[in-house]
């Protein structure tokens, strides 16, 4: 498996000197995602929890529904100068009767660390409709307990801390307790990854759990949530117009600005408790 870190040589100037030492980055490598054999997307991501990458990946695609519809999913073989395995390439193998990809999944070439949409073959694929609505998502917490978040997502990026460049998303439960946790440099493949998780553990749909992430809310964010039927979505940081449009289309609850005991309330309020 690739490094989640690389060390590298940095001058560092400061108002008390100026030194060379070893810094951390958060590694950023390709994985190739295949279905069948076919190449299905390359993406930009931290290695490590590829497989729930995947597994997130295609529930937010809508072309699985939970852990039945995968039958096996394995590394190819793809070497670096030196001959080793680079982990790379992974293939998915849908179960029996499982449809393949939709050619609007397809990537025309590679989606970002920062995009989680470009690249899509046809536009009117962006707008995937699910299979889980979250409309109906039991799900409500107490502002409190929301409040507290943050701090708790920031205690478990154990990456982020020694390098400062990572984002992180998590699912958590109405009294606060964070089930899991995965850190990437893309936002969209953080979020894939607890996804992925929840897929794996027959946790799909999630209406109990709320999704946090750490950064800003765009309209992929709340599609893959919509995609799991989670009904709460939390962000320490600002949501763009779509993503609240569309959580309000799908009777999501949207908070964004969650810092300490203030956050904004965009649509679904009634999930929060004072």
């Amino acid at each position: 498996m690739g490094r989640v870190t690389v060390r590298r040589p940095v001058r560092r100037i400061t108002a008390t000197g100026d030194r060379r030492r070893p810094d951390s980055l958060a590694a950023e490598e390709p994985l190739e995602l295949r279905v069948g054999g076919r190449a299905l997307s390359v993406t930009m991501r931290t290695p490590g929890h590829d497989v729930e990458l995947a597994h997130g990946f295609l529930l937010s695609e809508g072309v699985i529904g939970g852990r039945e519809d995968i039958a096996v999913a394995r590394y190819c073989d793809g070497v670096d100068n030196q001959g080793r395995n680079t982990y790379n390439v992974l293939d998915i193998a849908l179960a029996a009767g499982v449809p393949p990809p939709d050619v609007g999944v397809e990537r025309n070439f590679y989606t970002t660390s920062s995009c989680g949409v470009c690249g899509k073959a046809a536009l009117d694929a962006v707008k995937l409709k699910t299979r889980y609505s979250p409309a109906g998502a039991p799900f409500a917490v107490k502002s409190e307990t929301l409040a507290t978040l943050p701090d708790a997502l920031r205690a478990q990026q154990k990456v982020f801390a020694s390098t400062g460049g990572l984002h992180a998303a998590a699912l958590f439960t109405p009294d606060g307790g964070i089930d899991v946790v995965r850190e990437d440099v893309g936002r969209h493949n953080a979020v894939d990854k607890v996804l992925g998780w929840a897929v794996m553990a027959g946790r799909i749909p999630a209406p109990g759990h709320g999704l946090l992430v750490s950064g800003r809310v765009s309209f992929e964010l709340v599609q893959k949530a919509a995609m799991a039927g989670i009904g709460l979505l939390a962000a320490v940081s600002a949501p763009s117009s779509l993503a609240v449009e569309l959580a309000e289309e799908n009777g999501m609850t949207l908070i964004g600005f969650l810092r300490g005991e203030s956050m904004n309330l965009y649509t679904g309020d009634h999930r929060v408790l004072t």
